[in-house]
């Protein structure tokens, strides 16, 4: 049985845009999974902890954060809000016995398109290994 895990990306718009402009099917040629969804923020210093639970909640079994370096972000300290916001979210899932590598932040330069596709890559072949989110109620 073979399993395709759904992930969900929040990504900040700087770090995307020259990323994206490509579409679906220039990131599908550079070898970025189909299975994940990219969500473009303006900035990830705006994602909520609530928003990345959330995602897990409706069925994601990973989740990961791309936004600007932590010494360039765009807007200031955006991407070390989010990247405490995620350690914070590691925490409670280690607290509650589930994998804290289910969630990650990748700070990414801007517009530059081989990283964004390997932190792609890398979610995939990570969520992949651990299989379906212990909070799916069918996770087997």
């Amino acid at each position: 049985m073979s399993f395709t895990p759904n992930i969900q990306a929040y990504c900040c718009h700087y770090t995307s845009q020259q990323t994206l402009a490509e579409g679906p099917e220039g990131l599908k040629i550079d070898g970025f999974p189909a299975n994940i969804t990219i969500n473009r923020l303006v900035c990830t210093g705006k994602l909520e902890v609530s928003t990345m639970l959330k995602a897990f909640e409706d069925g994601a079994d990973g989740v990961y954060v791309a936004g600007c370096p932590l010494d360039k972000c765009h807007n200031l300290m955006g991407s070390q809000r989010a990247a405490k916001r995620v350690t914070a979210i590691k925490k409670a899932l280690a607290e509650l016995g589930v994998e804290p590598e289910r969630i990650e932040m990748y700070h990414l330069p801007r517009g530059f398109h081989p990283e964004f596709v390997q932190a792609g890559q890398e979610m995939n072949e990570r969520i992949t290994a651990l299989g379906a989110s212990p909070f799916k109620g069918d996770a087997k």
